[in-house]
């Protein structure tokens, strides 16, 4: 399986971005997606997550709100929409899948526990 992520940039605070993660290669039954991201010196943290049947989401409590997980099961792309950015969201942002999961599983999981990462993206919120 491969990810990838685009849709990184720089922005002010209070302002949007869009990532995008498209998975190609081996399907499943049931697999859910997400989000992590991980600034300088600090952990890989959970930010969001959609299981691909059924649609359900999970949000890490510093995101609620703010941003929007949602996915296109024809192109296999799952988005984050990130509005209200601050410049504590800045870090770079990775897209994760695991196999037999829920959304609210990859929420609770430590980030090893994820099957298949894509490449980082970069968001910057400038203050």
């Amino acid at each position: 399986v491969q990810l990838q992520a685009s849709g990184g940039g720089l922005v002010q605070a209070g302002g949007s971005l869009r990532l995008s993660c498209a998975a190609s290669g081996r399907t499943f039954v049931s697999y859910s997606m997400g989000w992590f991201r991980q600034a300088p010196g600090k952990e890989r943290e959970f930010v969001a997550a959609i299981s691909w049947s059924g649609g359900s989401t999970y949000y890490a409590d510093s995101v609620k709100g703010r941003f929007t997980i949602s996915g296109d099961n024809a192109k296999n792309t799952v988005y984050l929409q990130m509005n209200s950015l601050k410049p504590e969201d800045t870090a770079v942002y990775y897209c994760a899948l695991r196999v037999l999961t829920t959304a609210q599983a990859m929420g609770v999981l430590p980030a090893n526990a994820m099957n298949y990462w894509g490449k980082g993206t970069q968001v910057t919120v400038s203050s």
